[in-house]
C-alpha cells in the first residue's frame, strides 16, 4: 500500500469513527467543512483549525408545525432538548477525536458570547454551508432540503484529517418569501442568500431580538420565536 493508499483508507477509518459516535446521539445529519482562510477558533500552536465538523440535530416535526403563529413552552422545551443533545454529542466527539491523536475543540449550541452584537463564537451555519448541509435562507437560518429549517446545529473544529465536502455555494428558496411576510417583527430583510452576504442583508438582527424579548420572554427571556422556521416551506 502507498502512501496516498494510507491516507484514503485513514480518512474512511476516521470517517466511519466519527459518523458512529454521531449516530450514538441521533444526530440527522454531518458534513466536513473545509475552514482554509476563514478565521475560527486557534489550536495550540495559535493557528485556525482548518476543517469543521458541521452536524445537525432535528426538532419534533409537531412541534415546530405548532408555532406558525408564535412560540410555545413545548417549543422552548424542545429548543433546550436539541441544543443539550449538541453539546453533549460535541463534547463526545472532541474526545473521540483526541484520543485518536489530533486536536479538537467546540463550543455552545446556542451561547450568546457578543450581547452588544448579538452574535456568538463563530457562526454554525457558515461551517454547515461549506459541509453541504444546507444553505442560508431569507429568514437567515440553515436550511436543509430534507427537513428545511427544523433543526438544530453544531460544530466541532479539528485538525483531524477528513475529506472535505463540496460547499453549498446557492440558495434554493427562489421566490418565496413566506418567512418575509410572516415575521411579526419585520426584521427579515427579504434579500437571497449568497455565499460572503453580511447578516445585516438578510436580517436586522437588533429589531428581531428587541420584538422578543418584548413578546415572548417567558421562552428563554426572549431567545426563541421560530415562526419564521415553521412557515417554511422546506421544513418537515
Amino acid at each position: 500500500m502507498n502512501r496516498m493508499d494510507t491516507e484514503t483508507s485513514n480518512h474512511n477509518i476516521y470517517c466511519g469513527q466519527i459518523a458512529s459516535k454521531l449516530l450514538e446521539f441521533d444526530v440527522t445529519c454531518f458534513g466536513v467543512a473545509n475552514l482554509e482562510g476563514i478565521p475560527n477558533f486557534r489550536d495550540k500552536g495559535g493557528r485556525n483549525f482548518p476543517r469543521a465538523i458541521s452536524f445537525a440535530v432535528r426538532m419534533n416535526p409537531d412541534i415546530m408545525a405548532g408555532i406558525r403563529t408564535g412560540p410555545t413552552q413545548s417549543y422552548a422545551d424542545e429548543y433546550t432538548r436539541a441544543n443539550e443533545i449538541i453539546d453533549t454529542a460535541a463534547a463526545a466527539l472532541v474526545v473521540e477525536i483526541q484520543e485518536l491523536g489530533f486536536e479538537a475543540r467546540t463550543f455552545s449550541a446556542s451561547e450568546r458570547t457578543d450581547p452588544i452584537n448579538i452574535r456568538g463564537e463563530f457562526p454554525h451555519k457558515t461551517a454547515a454551508t461549506r459541509a453541504g448541509i444546507g444553505w442560508v435562507g431569507r429568514n437567515c437560518l440553515l436550511i436543509t432540503r430534507k427537513y428545511g429549517p427544523w433543526i438544530r446545529l453544531g460544530t466541532v473544529f479539528t485538525h483531524l484529517p477528513l475529506d472535505c465536502a463540496k460547499p453549498l455555494t446557492k440558495n434554493h428558496c427562489g421566490k418565496c418569501r413566506q418567512c418575509v411576510e410572516a415575521c411579526p417583527a419585520g426584521a427579515i430583510v427579504g434579500n437571497p442568500w449568497k455565499p460572503g452576504i453580511q447578516r445585516d442583508a438578510l436580517l436586522d438582527v437588533a429589531c428581531c431580538d428587541q420584538w422578543k424579548k418584548k413578546h415572548y420572554y417567558q421562552f428563554h427571556k426572549g431567545h426563541n420565536c421560530g415562526i419564521c422556521a415553521a412557515v417554511c416551506p422546506f421544513g418537515r
